[in-house]
């Protein structure tokens, strides 16, 4: 069976962000992919006031269950978890949503006048027109790093 997993990402989209809404969850990352011939649904919680947990998870998992069967055509594993204490900053979205905490920032070109890519700091804002306002740690200097210059950035904790 030939699938688009596209159109069955734009379907099942908005069931699995009201499902998870109403446990006071956001997912921040929704991945349907066909892995050795298995397709996998995995879905990454975050909360604004507590860290997730294995009910967070087993919640939105017992509620969409029925709700994803009837929407995906094909045998699927369900993944359901937290974004991990290192995770890479896959949408400009997360950027916001990760606000006020430690990154680490790999840009493709060094700022004027430095040499270095790579700094460790502080989410301060995120703007999407603008870029990443960022507080380095190294100099306590707040900088405003462009969009287009962001190279990765990942969670990271002491």
């Amino acid at each position: 069976m030939d699938i688009n997993r596209h159109e069955v990402l734009e379907q099942i989209t908005p069931v699995i962000e009201n499902t998870a809404m109403r446990f006071g969850l956001v997912p921040i990352e929704i991945e349907f992919i066909k892995e050795n011939h298995r397709w996998f649904l995995r879905i990454f919680l975050y909360s604004r006031d507590h860290d997730i947990t294995l009910d967070d998870c087993e919640n939105v998992t017992r509620s969409l269950g029925d709700l994803l069967d009837e929407l995906i055509p094909v045998k699927y594993h369900l993944e359901v978890s937290s974004p991990g204490l290192e995770r890479k900053l896959k949408s400009e979205k997360e950027f916001i949503i990760f606000k006020n905490r430690r990154v680490s920032l790999k840009l493709k070109e060094p700022l004027p006048g430095e040499t270095e890519k790579i700094f460790k700091g502080e989410i301060i804002d995120y703007d999407t027109n603008e870029g990443l306002t960022f507080f380095r740690f190294d100099d306590a200097q707040e900088l405003l790093i462009l969009k287009s210059n962001i190279h990765n950035a990942k969670l990271y904790i002491d």
